[in-house]
């Protein structure tokens, strides 16, 4: 059964064509990783992946073998695995099973701009997400993909919302990439203070190795049963960098709290250490409550009468810290750190626990300021980015005029 898009009564002359008849849907093929090179070399082609499809810089290029799957110039690539719908276009090469392969059919019948504007829209990925997030890791069917229906106006209609899209999303396209340079740019800043202070340190700083001065509370390699609610247990993935993240949450029967946490009980404030998967996150502990500490996750306690539980974090927040730390890793697949190895990196600070306050100070109102601006910059990309979804609904149900790029441009200078 195949599956219409939920649009108003098309306009005149337009029809409904199945995805499947217009275009040749293919997934991809994984080699092995161990195949991976991260420069061109002869006899080797690029290999496209799902971060290819996040404007990331990490090339990847595999050798040339017949059990690849190929991939042209004017093929379209959409992720089909987590974010599904991102679509984007590269050089002549292959791609993994994370990504499907869209090839027109027929451009007398439908023009390949046309059909690269309207998978993000919600008639091909709204489509697709609605089945895929049924599962508990979104994925989508080659099959599914293939029954959706999409609009298809005559070939010199679509040529003319392609042509009015592409003056349009011109503006929004450099202001999005604007928007993201100044998220990053404000980051730097407060990351170049930051590592500024540990690297130039001063008069009346002191060295020790973290043992000397820190104490582990270690719940390495235990994790509880979880329920469906209860207290609440932190693992790595609630550690990121400088802050404790909410989600995922889950939870253990409180029951156990007391025969759980013989190892020593957290206090708020203490810094949280990811030890693998992922190495070398920080942050504070947020709460007074009761927590569980599962697995991964190393609980450092220092002593207060020699360094402040804040500067401990942005001491292992900056630059230096952490190279030391990832020297230090090992393991083939997911690098991690033993704790005896992590007792031993040598640290420096201030001796006066006043000088560590100022610096905290500084460091936590600079980063207010650049959580502010974050704040901001993601606001404005969500903005532009629900601009660009109001345009392409209106692309594909008719409402389309010559008059869209100029309301797109005033709608940015807003």
């Amino acid at each position: 059964m195949s599956l219409k898009m939920n649009t108003k009564q098309l306009p005149e002359r337009w029809t409904e064509k199945k995805f499947g008849e217009i275009a040749l849907l293919n997934r991809g093929h994984n080699p092995p990783k161990s195949q991976f090179i991260h420069k061109p070399r002869e006899g080797y082609v690029r290999f496209y992946q799902i971060r290819d499809g996040n404007n990331d810089d990490y090339e990847v290029y595999v050798p040339d073998t017949p059990k690849l799957h190929k991939v042209e110039p004017d093929d379209i690539l959409m992720v089909a695995y987590r974010h599904i719908g991102r679509v984007f276009r590269g050089a002549k090469g292959a791609f993994n099973v994370a990504l499907c392969k869209i090839t027109n059919k027929d451009r007398s019948i439908i023009d390949n701009d046309y059909l690269f504007y309207i998978i993000p829209t919600e008639f091909v990925r709204g489509e697709l997400m609605k089945q895929a997030e049924r599962s508990l890791i979104p994925s989508m069917s080659v099959k599914h993909l293939a029954e959706i229906k999409i609009p298809v106006p005559p070939l010199p209609e679509q040529k003319r919302i392609v042509a009015i899209l592409d003056e349009a999303f011109e503006g929004i396209d450099r202001a999005i990439a604007n928007t993201k340079k100044n998220l990053a740019n404000s980051r730097e800043l407060f990351e170049s203070y930051l590592n500024a202070i540990f690297t130039q340190k001063g008069d009346g700083w002191v060295d020790a190795a973290i043992e000397d001065r820190i104490k582990f509370i270690d719940y390495r390699g235990r994790t509880p049963n979880k329920t469906e609610g209860g207290m609440r247990l932190i693992t790595a993935k609630n550690v990121k960098m400088g802050f404790l993240q909410l989600e995922p949450q889950e939870f253990v029967n409180p029951d156990i709290y007391d025969d759980w946490m013989t190892r020593g009980i957290p206090q708020k404030g203490d810094v949280l250490f990811t030890t693998e998967a992922p190495l070398g996150n920080v942050a504070q502990l947020d709460t007074d409550e009761k927590v569980v500490f599962a697995q991964r996750v190393i609980i450092m306690q220092p002593d207060e009468k020699f360094i402040n539980k804040t500067f401990l974090k942005f001491l292992l927040l900056s630059n230096i810290i952490q190279q030391r730390i990832q020297n230090k890793g090992t393991g083939a697949t997911a690098q991690g750190i033993k704790a005896s190895l992590l007792k031993k990196i040598p640290i420096s600070f201030p001796s006066d626990l006043l000088i560590q306050e100022a610096i905290v100070l500084k460091l936590e109102t600079l980063e207010a300021d650049t959580k502010r601006l974050e704040t901001i910059y993601r606001q404005k990309l969500a903005a532009l980015n629900e601009l660009k979804q109001s345009i392409l609904q209106k692309a594909f149900t008719g409402e389309l005029t010559a008059d869209t790029p100029k309301a797109a441009k005033e709608a940015i200078a807003a």
